[in-house]
């Protein structure tokens, strides 16, 4: 099982997140929220208002997302999701954890909140230079008041 850090249309209620959940494609289970350690821009960008994080570390915000743990298969469709490498590229980022889900708990070994847990994030280095110049988020809704509604794939 690998840590997943999803900050855009995969959290819950959110456009995408229906995925999550499809154990066609794979397990992946909430394991609580978190918030990157170091600051990244988080943009909407394209005609499609899709959020893209850009790898500049030390830019932006701390974004804000869900920690989730999964398996082969789910990392391989969130792979090909992501359109990795070419759209995204999936890096190891350390993510601070703001709550943890079923404090407490028995078993696997749980991170408590203010605990630092490496995961796999999909952010871009390739990007257009003037997305830069786009306003920073630190959380995504893709109903949130920017305005910029998400255009579901099947849609375009």
């Amino acid at each position: 099982m690998a840590r997943v850090f999803v900050y855009g249309t995969l959290k819950k209620g959110q456009p995408n997140y229906k995925h999550m959940i499809n154990t066609a494609k794979g397990l992946a289970k909430f394991q609580g929220r978190g918030r990157t350690v170091e600051k990244y821009p988080l943009v909407i960008a394209g005609k499609y208002n899709i959020p893209y994080m850009l790898n500049i570390p030390g830019t932006g915000h701390q974004v804000a997302g869900e920690i989730y743990s999964v398996d082969d298969q789910m990392l391989q469709f969130l792979d090909e999701f992501e359109g990795c490498p070419d759209m995204y590229q999936r890096t190891l980022m350390r993510i601070e954890v703001v709550e943890w889900e079923g404090k407490g708990g028995v078993g696997e070994a749980r991170a408590t909140a203010e605990d630092v847990v490496e995961c796999f994030v999909y952010s871009t280095m390739t990007y257009p230079p003037e997305w830069v110049g786009l306003p920073y988020h630190d959380s995504y809704d893709s109903s949130g008041k920017h305005g910029l509604s998400y255009v579901l794939r099947e849609s375009r």
